[in-house]
């Protein structure tokens, strides 16, 4: 079963959905949300697979503020009745994006994609990556064979990362989450939505005002560790 919440501000809309997922019976509809607040928190806590998420939302926050702002990030699946966002959805790893009303076929190819991923990402947790491995790097015409230890950071670029290393920070076709399945977890933590950093490349640490805190790595990059991760950092790199 796929652990699922839809997120939409109509609920017909909602209903409509519900209705035709019931012929999909791996799809498990945990929970719905209304906007954008009452979504990040229920995605913090409950975790699901997936989201089939509007773009429009009540207020001045939609979809993609929405995603911008969660530090766990499921499958997701985009639902709006307007078509100009498409190529900006995908700039967030979408899996489908499909136009209200809904159709069964194209939500049909929509979970296929979805199945796929989390196969995909079940595979991926089979291969985690020490940190004394060697990853081969392409960056256009460029190459590298680098030891994972020698990496200090990872940046979320859209559907890239960018990989920081000396002085070098090729760009690579990888999302972040699935980067992060790969990384051993004693070594590379994830600070923040956009960034991953090697908690041994780490000089220098501050608390900042809002119960966060900012790392400054060897290489001089400063990043911020959010509030939430904050305090996942201090349990992991305490006694």
């Amino acid at each position: 079963m796929i652990k699922t919440i839809i997120v939409d501000d109509e609920r017909l809309a909602r209903n409509e959905l519900k209705k035709i997922l019931q012929d999909f019976p791996e799809i498990d509809v945990i929970e719905e949300a209304i906007n954008v607040s009452d979504a990040k928190e229920k995605i913090e806590e409950l975790h699901p697979q997936l989201i089939f998420l509007d773009i429009q939302m009540p207020g001045d926050k939609t979809g993609f503020d929405l995603l911008n702002e969660l530090e766990y990030l499921p499958k997701v699946v985009f639902t709006t009745a307007y078509n100009e966002f498409a190529i900006k959805a995908f700039d967030f790893n979408a899996l489908d994006y499909l136009l209200k009303p809904i159709d069964a076929r194209r939500l049909a190819e929509a979970i296929q994609k979805v199945k796929k991923g989390i196969e995909q990402d079940h595979q991926t947790q089979k291969n985690v990556l020490s940190k004394d491995d060697q990853v081969f790097v392409k960056d256009g015409d460029r190459c590298w064979f680098v030891k994972l230890n020698e990496v200090r950071l990872f940046e979320s670029v859209g559907n890239y990362a960018k990989v920081f290393f000396g002085t070098n920070k090729p760009l690579i076709l990888k999302s972040l989450n699935s980067l992060e399945e790969r990384l051993d977890a004693k070594v590379f933590f994830r600070a923040n939505r956009k960034h991953i950093i090697n908690l041994q490349k780490i000089a220098k640490i501050d608390s900042l005002l809002n119960s966060g805190l900012k790392v400054t790595l060897d290489g001089g990059e400063e990043i911020e560790i959010s509030r939430r991760q904050a305090v996942k950092f201090r349990d992991t790199m305490s006694l």
